[in-house]
């Protein structure tokens, strides 16, 4: 696992809260630091998912290390019940999900995730599907303009789009070195080197589009949910205001902390049922001052705890959002 640093292990463990005999989920097994960190701390089972064929190979030695209790399945988080389901497995004391890239992907320039190296333009996180590469040489400029401001928050994605729609017609954009400089032309940085770099939420963006990760995160929330025995919780590690968005408002809406309807609603004559599920963090946890300066990219974790209380894994899933 050497080269990968999971983020906020500790605070991850304290939340999860793992206890012998139980039986937990990582749905995104990535570098195996969750599933390790849990292992280790109680004699339970853990199953892990990961859409990355790569991340499923290398949990073969954790696996090893540990008979019986690893299980290790390749798809995607977002088709958990289904997943778990095929191998008997209907409920569950506990569900981490560490959303976005994991740090083995962004390293391997072949895999076209980040714009440090140079690579293929490629973003998959496992090996279906259609590419970035396709996305910006095919995509309407408008589209794509709307794309990059959707899902990487780009303020300036028609003039990225523009840009990218001229130098496609000169030639195709098939590296992530290509794509990097075409955006840094478009929207140079700023003055004096500060910042992140211009091609940060163009990337953000694509590798979003790819993978269906804001679809994926609202399904296996719906589906953890579910899973969940009563007294079980759900951990979950976003990385960027979209994805922690739809994390906090999907553990507001399932604990009942929603924002109430007006009074004069004819709705709110009727009491709904009490919340089945309680909000452990108030507010998101933030990796503390030492593991910034260790591993810098942990500066924009939050992480976020549900915890079922009594319910049956069928009365969770629709009041956490309805059938998968």
């Amino acid at each position: 696992m050497s080269g990968h640093l999971p983020v906020m292990p500790a605070e991850m463990l304290e939340a999860l809260a793992p206890r012998d005999g139980g039986c937990y989920l990582d749905g995104t097994f990535g570098g195996g630091g969750y599933a390790a960190a849990i292992l280790a701390r109680a004699a339970c089972t853990v199953w892990a998912i990961d859409r990355d064929p790569e991340a499923i190979a290398r949990g073969a030695a954790l696996a090893a290390r540990h008979p019986g209790r690893l299980h290790l399945i390749e798809g995607s988080f977002g088709d958990m019940l289904a997943l778990l389901a095929g191998h008997g497995v209907t409920a569950l004391d506990g569900v981490v999900l560490d959303l976005g890239v994991s740090s083995f992907q962004l390293d391997d320039a072949t895999r076209g995730f980040s714009f440090r190296t140079d690579g293929p333009l490629d973003m998959r996180m496992g090996r279906s599907g259609p590419t970035a590469a396709s996305l910006v040489n095919e995509l309407p400029e408008r589209e794509l303009a709307d794309l990059l401001f959707a899902f990487g928050e780009e303020r300036k994605s028609r003039r990225i789009a523009r840009a990218l729609v001229a130098a496609r017609a000169v030639a195709p954009i098939e590296t992530t070195g290509q794509l990097a400089a075409i955006v840094r032309r478009a929207i140079p940085a700023e003055r004096g080197g500060h910042g992140i770099d211009p091609a940060t939420r163009s990337f953000q963006a694509l590798r979003i589009q790819v993978n269906d990760e804001l679809g994926e995160i609202e399904r296996g929330l719906t589906q953890a949910a579910a899973l969940l025995r009563p007294g079980g919780r759900l951990v979950v590690v976003s990385f960027h205001s979209l994805e922690d968005r739809i994390v906090k408002h999907f553990m507001a809406a399932a604990s009942g902390r929603a924002a109430a309807a007006s009074r004069h609603h004819p709705g709110t004559l009727h009491r709904p049922p009490p919340a089945r599920f309680r909000l452990v963090t108030a507010k998101a946890v933030r990796p503390l001052p030492g593991e910034l300066a260790a591993n810098p990219r942990a500066r924009s974790a939050r992480l976020r705890t549900l915890e079922c209380l009594a319910t049956t894994p069928q009365q969770g899933l629709a009041e956490a959002g309805g059938a998968p």
